[in-house]
């Protein structure tokens, strides 16, 4: 099949720190291209992989400090892949709400994978005038804030199985938190679950500007307040793999209706169990004393930790090798694509966008593979010509 992937432009694909729908991105083109089929990937020009590259922007705007607003070039990006849509069998958006009123004409091909949380009261008039666009959850909790939409499918993450090694005995005995330092993440909750059971914890994470007042005046005092706590700060995929993989357990004791948690995943391919609150998608997720605990409140998950010791590790990857690798994934969304109304399989010949005079970045493998040639090279640009499709009449 012929397959466009529509990322978001904040991170690379894959990113470089913290990033999850980035990163579901990268992990699903790179199998999909591994699998066969005709990949072409619309991203930032810093991302990395074995697909077609059509890049929006030279590097991920979060890390550019010149742009103050995403959406401008979102809606370039957007705009370009509208112009393009005759050229693909099915087109896969990973931009929320952005794209909704451009696809409107091929619908039928599409599918957009919601990443985010579904509760919040402005998108039910959203979701209930687009209710005809083709959408998959990453859960089945993820659905309930929702009017009636066109569900085609429920699609739970994955990742590659070799990309976290299994630790069978880790060295360190220390708890972990690992994600965003975000009051519905709850690493207040994980601070306090630490000193009440008398047990080391490392913090992994990244402090957004909108939660830079929530660092300095909640956490970091708790952090400097509490010897047995470190803050470790935002780390890489490589530091990821040693901090979850030495780790006795990871505790996601979040505070919102979380839609997936690929750290939980992440946390089973290192044979890590995981102490998690029982909200969103986490009993989804976990498995009872196989890949984890399920706790309601602090106390039960002190409780918990308690317990930790003498875990089946085994276990808990062969939980994650079972449900969530990515080829699972790949082949979820292939069925769903096929599954749609307004896909073919014989279509034109796909207009390479150096046709459109646009630029395409050189392919490198999202994990550290040797190049794979699959378009014309050309530099990385930053402002993008119109296409005969964007004319004003057209």
């Amino acid at each position: 099949m012929k397959i466009a992937q529509i990322g978001p432009l904040l991170e690379s694909c894959p990113p470089r720190l913290y990033g999850g729908t980035e990163r579901i991105v990268s992990y699903l083109t790179e199998e999909l291209v591994r699998q066969g089929h005709d990949v072409t990937l619309f991203a930032s020009g810093d991302s990395r992989t074995s697909a077609r590259l059509i890049p929006f922007c030279e590097t991920a705007l979060r890390l550019d400090p010149s742009i103050r607003d995403p959406i401008p070039l979102h809606i370039v990006m957007l705009e370009h892949v509208r112009a393009l849509a005759d050229d693909f069998d099915v087109l896969h958006f990973h931009v929320d709400v952005l794209h909704y009123a451009l696809v409107r004409d091929f619908a039928d091909k599409t599918v957009t994978t919601l990443h985010g949380r579904l509760d919040l009261p402005e998108l039910k008039p959203l979701y209930s005038t687009f209710s005809h666009v083709p959408l998959v959850s990453i859960s089945n909790d993820q659905r309930k804030p929702m009017p009636p939409v066109n569900w085609v499918g429920r699609v739970y993450h994955g990742l590659p199985v070799d990309l976290l090694p299994f630790n069978p005995a880790p060295k360190d005995d220390y708890l972990a938190f690992l994600g965003r330092i975000s009051p519905e993440k709850g690493p207040d909750r994980a601070i306090e679950i630490a000193a009440r059971a008398g047990a080391r914890l490392k913090i992994a994470a990244k402090i957004d500007r909108v939660d830079q007042d929530y660092w300095e005046d909640v956490i970091k005092p708790m952090v400097e307040a509490h010897q047995n706590v470190e803050f470790v700060g935002e780390i890489n995929e490589r530091e990821k793999a040693k901090f979850l993989g030495e780790a006795a357990a990871l505790l996601f004791p979040i505070d919102w209706p979380e839609p997936f948690g690929i750290v939980l995943i992440e946390a089973m391919a290192c044979g890590t169990p995981v102490v998690s609150f029982r909200a969103g998608s986490a009993s989804e997720v976990i498995d009872e004393g196989v890949s984890g605990y399920l706790v309601s409140d602090v106390a039960e998950a002190v409780l918990a930790v308690q317990r930790i010791e003498g875990f089946d590790r085994a276990k808990a990857r062969a939980c994650f090798e079972s449900r969530f690798t990515i080829d699972r994934v790949a082949h979820d969304y292939v069925n769903i694509y096929r599954g749609l109304p307004g896909v073919r399989f014989a279509v034109p010949r796909v207009r390479l966008a150096t046709d459109w005079g646009l630029p395409v970045a050189p392919t490198v493998s999202a994990f550290g593979d040797a190049p794979r040639p699959r378009s014309v090279s050309a530099p990385v640009l930053t402002r993008f010509p119109e296409l005969p499709h964007a004319a004003p009449n057209d």
